[in-house]
C-alpha cells in the first residue's frame, strides 16, 4: 500500500515531467513519466495519457488517441485502487482519506470522455457523455467534490486577474443560489453527473485554500486545484455542446452554469498544482475562441484581463512553452496589435528553440499565417500555410487551398492553380470519408470550373476565374474572422477590392460613395452568380461594422440575404449572415446607449430600452441563424458553436443590465 510520503514523493515526481511538458520538451516529459519503477504510479500513467492526448488534439490526429485511451484507462484503474486502499489510512492532509485518488480518478475520466468528443460528430459526444457515467457508476467514492471543498462558494479565493478576490462579471442567480445553498435533499448519489452537478451526500470537510487559511503541501494543493478544475472543465464542456446533445443532458436532469464553471477554471488558475496550469489552458482557449469568434462580448475587459492574466502567469514559468507563446500572440492579434502577435510568433518558431513538441509548434505557424492573412501579408501567408503541411497530418487539402486562396488576392494565378491541381491527388490519398472542409473544398473546386466553362477559358486555368479569393471569401476564413478584428487602414483596402469587382454594388454608404466599378456590357462581369455577390456583400458588411458604419453594414448584410436565396453552392451564407447581423445588434445597441450615457435622453428613450430593442432583434435573429444551422449547412457545426457563444454572452449583458423578462 503507498504511504502518504510515497504518495507526495510520486506526485512530486510526475510533477517534474508535466514542468518539461510545459516547457515543451514532449521527449524528456515521456521518459519522465516512463521511468522505471514509477510505470505503475497513476500520476505517471496520467502523465503518458495527458502527452499522447494532447498530441492527438494539438495535431488534430485522431488515430493517436489509442495511445491515450490505453494509458488513462490504465491510470483510472490505478486511482480507483488506491481509493479503496486509502480509505483505512491515516492521511498527509487534512482532509478525507483518499481525497487525492478521487481528484485523480475524476482527472482520468474527463479525459476519456473527451477522447470521444475530439471527433466533433453527435456520436463522439453521446458517447463521452455515456463514458463518463459508465465509468463514474463503477466507482463507489460518490463525494460531490467541488461542493464539498468550497461549501461557501468561491468568492473567496484569487483569480489570475485579480490577486485578491473579486468578481468582475456578475453571476447568474443560478450560481448565487448554487453556493449558497444547503444541499439537504440528496437527488442522486452516485454517477459522474452527481459529483459534478450538485446531486448527492456531503461529507463536511475543513474550508481550506483561502487567503486566510493557506493549503499545506503539494497534496491539498492538488486536491482543491483538480476539483475546481474538474467542476469547471466538465460543467464548461456541457455548455459547449451542440443543442442537440443539450437537449439529450436536459432530458436527463442535468444543468449546467458556464459562469460559475468558467470562475472555478480561474480559481484552480489561479493556484501552484499540475492542474492550476491545465486549467490555465481551458480558460485561455476559450477566451481565445470567444474573443475570435463570437462576435460581441459582453464584458470584453474582464475577458482580456484575465486572458493576459493568464498568459504572463504561466508564460513566467514557461517562458519556452509553445502554447504560452501561441496564447500571447492570439492576445496581442485581439487587442488591435497584429504585427506584435507577427514577432511574438516569429520568435516562438526560432530554430534554435526546443523542438520536441511539433505539434505544438504547428499550431504556432498556422496562427502566424492568418495573423499574416489579416495584415494583407498574402505571400508569406500563402508560404506558412504550405510550411503547416510539414509539421503536422491534418487536412493537407485545406493548407493547399488556403495558400492558393492567397495567391489569388495578388494576383498570381498560375502559382494558385498548381496549387490547386494538386488537391484532388492529395484528398484521394486519405482514407476513409473526406473533412467537412474537404467536402466544401470540393464544392468549392467544382464551382469554380463551372464558372470557367460557361466564360470559355481554358479548362486548366479555372483559377483565373477566382476573383474573390477563395480564402478570403470562404468560411473558413468567416469563421478565423480575420475581417472583423481588420484596422482602419486594412478595411478599407478591403472595401476598395470588393467594391471594384463588376457588377458595381448599387448602394452608397460612409466608405463606398460612389461606384467604384464601372461595367461595360461587351465585358464579363467579375462576379456572375448568386454566391460570389452575396459572399461579397457579407464580407463588406462586416468590414463596415468593423469601422463603426452600422447602417452601412445593415444594408449590405440585407443585400447578401437577397442572393442567398438563389446560391448554389454557399449554403452557409445565409446562416452566417444571420449571425453577423445579431452581432450588429448588439454592437450597434452598446453605441446607442453610450450615447444616450453622454448626453441625455431624447423623446424619453433610455439605455435600458435601447438595450431591449437591441436584444430582442439580436435573439431573433440569432434564432433564424439556428434554423438555417442544418447538417446540409457547410461547417455547421462551427457556426453551431459561434451562437452557443453569443446567445451566453447576450445572457450575460441581460443580467448585467437586471433584464429578466425576455
Amino acid at each position: 500500500m503507498t504511504s502518504p510520503q510515497d504518495t507526495e514523493e510520486t506526485l512530486r515526481l510526475a510533477a517534474q515531467g508535466f514542468d518539461l511538458l510545459f516547457a515543451n520538451d514532449l521527449e524528456a516529459a515521456v521518459d519522465v513519466f516512463a521511468t522505471e519503477g514509477q510505470d505503475n504510479s497513476p500520476f505517471h500513467l496520467m502523465g503518458l495519457g495527458v502527452c499522447a492526448f494532447l498530441k492527438a488534439a494539438l495535431g488534430m490526429e485522431p488515430e493517436l488517441m489509442e495511445d491515450a485511451v490505453k494509458c488513462l484507462t490504465l491510470a483510472e484503474q490505478g486511482a480507483r485502487k488506491c481509493m479503496k486502499l486509502a480509505k483505512s489510512s491515516t492521511p498527509s492532509h487534512r482532509f478525507q482519506s483518499g481525497i487525492e485518488w478521487e481528484v485523480l480518478h475524476t482527472d482520468t475520466i474527463v479525459l476519456l470522455g473527451l477522447t470521444h468528443a475530439l471527433s466533433e460528430s453527435y456520436k463522439g459526444y453521446l458517447q463521452c457523455l455515456y463514458e463518463l457515467n459508465r465509468q463514474a457508476l463503477s466507482s463507489s467514492f460518490d463525494t460531490r467534490l467541488f461542493k464539498t471543498l468550497y461549501p461557501n462558494g468561491l468568492d473567496a479565493y484569487a483569480t489570475p486577474s485579480q490577486a485578491t478576490p473579486a468578481a468582475s462579471r456578475r453571476p447568474s442567480e443560478r450560481s448565487l443560489q448554487y453556493v449558497k445553498a444547503t444541499p439537504t435533499i440528496p437527488v442522486r448519489t452516485s454517477g459522474f453527473f452527481a459529483r459534478w452537478t450538485g446531486l448527492g451526500a456531503v461529507t463536511p470537510m475543513p474550508v481550506l485554500g483561502t487567503i486566510t487559511n493557506p493549503t499545506n503541501g503539494p497534496v491539498e494543493e492538488l486536491i482543491l486545484s483538480g476539483a475546481a478544475f474538474g467542476y469547471g472543465l466538465f460543467n464548461l464542456v456541457l455548455s459547449l455542446l451542440p443543442a442537440k446533445i443539450r437537449n439529450v443532458v436536459g432530458f436527463l436532469g442535468y444543468s449546467h452554469d458556464r459562469q460559475l464553471a468558467l470562475k472555478a477554471l480561474a480559481v484552480s488558475a489561479a493556484r501552484t498544482d499540475v492542474h492550476a496550469v491545465f486549467a490555465g489552458l481551458v480558460l485561455m482557449t476559450y477566451y481565445g475562441v470567444l474573443l475570435l469568434a463570437s462576435g460581441y462580448q459582453a464584458d470584453e475587459k474582464h475577458i482580456i484581463d484575465q486572458y493576459w492574466g493568464i498568459v504572463r502567469r504561466v508564460s513566467q514559468r514557461y517562458p519556452k512553452g509553445s502554447l504560452w507563446i501561441l496564447n500571447k500572440a492570439k492576445v496581442q492579434r485581439m487587442i488591435g496589435d497584429p504585427e506584435g502577435a507577427i514577432v511574438t510568433l516569429q520568435g516562438g518558431l526560432r530554430g534554435d528553440r526546443q523542438k520536441s513538441f511539433p505539434q505544438a509548434d504547428a499550431l504556432l505557424a498556422f496562427e502566424l499565417a492568418w495573423t499574416l492573412f489579416q495584415c494583407r501579408r498574402y505571400e508569406e501567408s500563402a508560404q506558412m500555410f504550405m510550411d503547416v503541411t510539414k509539421m503536422n497530418n491534418w487536412s493537407h487539402a485545406t493548407y493547399h487551398f488556403l495558400a492558393a486562396g492567397c495567391y489569388i488576392s495578388i494576383g498570381q494565378s498560375d502559382k494558385a492553380q498548381s496549387l490547386l491541381d494538386a488537391l484532388s491527388q492529395i484528398m484521394d490519398k486519405r482514407r476513409g470519408r473526406n473533412m467537412p472542409t474537404e467536402v466544401f473544398i470540393k464544392k468549392k473546386l467544382a464551382f469554380y470550373k463551372q464558372k470557367h466553362a460557361r466564360r470559355g477559358g481554358d479548362p486548366n486555368r479555372f483559377a483565373e476565374s477566382m476573383k474573390i479569393s477563395p480564402a478570403e471569401g470562404g468560411v473558413a476564413a468567416l469563421a478565423w474572422n480575420t475581417h472583423a478584428h481588420a484596422d482602419k487602414e486594412t478595411a478599407l483596402a478591403h472595401i476598395e477590392e470588393l467594391a471594384a469587382f463588376t457588377p458595381p454594388v448599387d448602394m452608397q454608404t460612409e466608405y463606398m460613395t460612389f461606384p467604384l466599378s464601372t461595367y461595360q456590357p461587351e465585358n464579363l462581369l467579375d462576379l456572375d452568380t448568386p454566391d460570389e455577390l452575396a459572399v461579397r456583400s457579407l464580407i463588406l458588411g462586416i468590414l463596415h461594422r468593423t469601422l463603426g458604419d452600422y447602417t452601412g453594414a445593415r444594408k449590405l448584410f440585407h443585400d447578401a440575404l437577397k442572393h442567398y436565396q438563389n446560391v448554389d453552392v454557399n449554403s452557409w451564407v445565409g446562416g452566417m449572415t444571420h449571425f453577423e447581423l445579431a452581432v450588429l445588434d448588439m454592437k450597434e445597441g452598446e453605441w446607442r446607449s453610450a450615447g444616450l450615457i453622454e448626453e441625455d435622453p431624447a423623446e424619453d428613450d433610455t439605455v435600458l430600452e435601447v438595450w431591449r430593442r437591441a436584444i430582442k432583434s439580436a435573439k431573433d435573429t440569432l434564432a433564424h441563424a439556428h434554423a438555417l444551422c442544418t447538417r446540409e449547412t457547410d461547417l455547421s457545426s462551427r457556426l453551431d458553436s459561434r451562437i452557443v457563444m453569443l446567445r451566453e454572452e447576450i445572457d450575460v449583458k441581460m443580467r448585467q443590465l437586471g433584464i429578466f423578462d425576455m
